[in-house]
């Protein structure tokens, strides 16, 4: 069955929606081709509250944040990544509620950049964060009527993690899992073996529900992955035809395979590509000179 995305979310700035039992979700007015209609912070608890994912530096979404909050304590902040989409409104929110703020460590490349390269995606990571607990893979943390555990789900960034609402079936899925469209996965912050790991990972456990960074609910997640797992490998069957068609750059590549997508997109297709050549050229599939990059040559093998 192919994918089908599900765009239809009515983000409700400037209040709090229910979506899950002593579970609200606040999206921050920041819409763009690439957040949707803006970033999903959550707050759970009745009494002494968790946020997630507090969002963009962001005065009102800082305010909106507070006002349903409603003067109850906040004991953690939790973070699924470092990118300023997401994780900028950490320290203020601190600074009003005096949680600890919960993260899988700060930002950091998925690998190493190679000599002479530029990492174009500097402008939307957040170098200045670090959390005040480094959150380990399976770690646990026990709240007031709640208890949150940590996810490593890399990929999307190397240091993403998903949140699972223990005793729930729910998981907060950041940007790993989204019902209105992919994962951007882009070198150097991203990598495709990375992600495809994560997202078996995330199939394997059994969630009922998905509660993503951007947009609406997944409310069939395993169907909902394994299409998504799917239309990542046809992607990655479409490069090595556009290879072995005679394709040779990431350009040329871009242009048929996202021949219908928003052209404001076309760079980040272009890292796309690119995190599929990484993964392919490392599987002995695809050959380049040197290490795979962005405006590199690549040639069929096998």
């Amino acid at each position: 069955m192919a994918l089908e995305f599900d765009t239809r979310f009515d983000p409700s700035y400037g209040q709090g929606v229910a979506v899950a039992p002593d579970v609200l979700r606040i999206t921050a007015s920041n819409p763009s081709p690439f957040t949707f209609h803006g970033t999903n912070s959550y707050i759970i608890g009745r009494k002494t509250l968790a946020v997630i994912d507090p969002g963009p530096d962001d005065n009102a979404h800082l305010k909106t944040l507070l006002e349903v909050i409603a003067n109850r304590p906040v004991s953690h902040i939790f973070v699924s990544h470092t990118h300023r989409d997401h994780s900028p409104l950490a320290a203020r929110l601190k600074q009003h509620t005096g949680a600890i703020v919960l993260a899988e460590g700060p930002h950091r490349p998925a690998r190493p950049l190679r000599t002479g390269e530029v990492n174009p995606l500097d402008a939307g990571a957040d170098i200045a964060f670090a959390p005040d607990i480094a959150l380990p893979d399976d770690a646990v943390i026990d709240g007031d009527g709640w208890a949150i555990r940590t996810v490593a789900t890399p990929g999307h960034t190397a240091n993403h993690a998903a949140f699972a609402l223990e005793g729930t079936g729910v998981l907060f899925s950041a940007d790993h899992v989204m019902a209105w469209s992919t994962s951007i996965v882009a070198p150097p912050d991203g990598a495709m073996a990375d992600y495809m790991k994560s997202l078996d990972r995330l199939i394997a456990r059994g969630d009922r529900l998905l509660l993503p960074g951007h947009g609406g609910p997944v409310t069939a997640p395993r169907n909902f992955m394994r299409r998504l797992k799917t239309h990542r490998k046809m992607r990655e069957r479409a490069i090595l035809e556009r290879i072995k068609g005679g394709d040779r750059t990431i350009k040329d590549m871009v242009k048929a395979i996202y021949r219908d997508t928003d052209p404001r997109l076309h760079g980040a297709a272009g890292l796309s590509v690119l995190a599929h050549l990484e993964d392919l050229v490392a599987r002995g599939l695809v050959s380049t000179d040197g290490d795979p990059a962005i405006d590199g040559i690549f040639r069929p093998l096998g």
